[in-house]
């Protein structure tokens, strides 16, 4: 059996390092994002990785992600949503359309990407459905009120989810990385530099805090947990939200 990955948010950071774990090992992968520039300049590296452009927040944007990644590839069996965005704010200041776009993003974002990946499983006799979470999902933080709830529920769609689809040949798990050593976590490091005056290390080590090992996640740590749960050793792992934070979370 063939697979194929589609993977949301594979342009950069941990989406672009799954696609080319995967791919090098064998798999077919299409990544998909908003900006065709860093999903080609990840395609080149690897005649396995085809690129399309979407939008994760609208359902037919969504569905036509799926069709073209099809046309390239052939059926989807691995869907990973990996897309998201983070924004920081004190609770007082959210304003609703900060609020709705967290939302929208993050959860409605992997809903409709799970949804239209269900679609193309059926009738198939090998499945995984893995969002990219984050321990944001599992704890709450200061100031990311939006972000935590959308996280969280990201996570409760897969536990529900899980149960389902428990009968069929699918497993669906959620894949939640503490503090992770991306683009947009040095655009978190440089706006709590503008806000509060520190330099970058100061900065980095107010993220990292509350990791035991006192370090941040690298995006290839992230990939090799989502290369096990496709594999056939994982197929009873389901409705899982796997922690990859130093111990940050239980």
């Amino acid at each position: 059996m063939e697979k194929h990955a589609l993977i949301t948010g594979g342009g950069t950071g941990v989406g672009a390092e799954i696609a080319r774990h995967l791919a090098g090992a064998g798999i077919n992968v299409t990544i998909a994002g908003r900006r065709r520039e860093p999903l080609d300049l990840v395609a080149s590296a690897n005649s396995r990785i085809s690129a399309v452009t979407a939008d994760i927040t609208g359902e037919v944007s969504v569905g036509q992600m799926f069709e073209k990644a099809a046309e390239a590839s052939g059926p989807v069996n691995i869907v990973i949503a990996n897309a998201g965005a983070a924004e920081s704010a004190s609770f007082g200041k959210i304003e609703r359309e900060d609020f709705q776009r967290m939302l929208d993003i993050n959860l409605t974002g992997t809903f409709l990407t799970f949804q239209k990946g269900l679609e193309c499983l059926k009738g198939q006799e090998y499945g995984r459905l893995i969002a990219i979470a984050s321990t944001a999902g599992l704890r709450g933080y200061s100031y990311v009120s939006h972000y935590a709830a959308a996280k969280h529920g990201v996570i409760g769609m897969v536990r529900s989810l899980a149960l389902e689809l428990a009968s069929k040949p699918f497993t669906v798990n959620a894949v939640c990385p503490g503090f992770t050593e991306t683009p947009m976590l040095q655009r978190s490091i440089e706006n709590i530099m503008q806000k509060t005056g520190m330099n970058e290390e100061q900065a980095r080590a107010a993220l990292y805090k509350d990791n035991p090992q006192q370090r941040f996640i690298q995006p290839d740590e992230v990939a090799t947990t989502v290369a096990w749960l496709i594999g056939d050793g994982a197929r009873s792992v389901t409705g899982q939200a796997i922690s990859v934070s130093g111990g940050e979370t239980q």
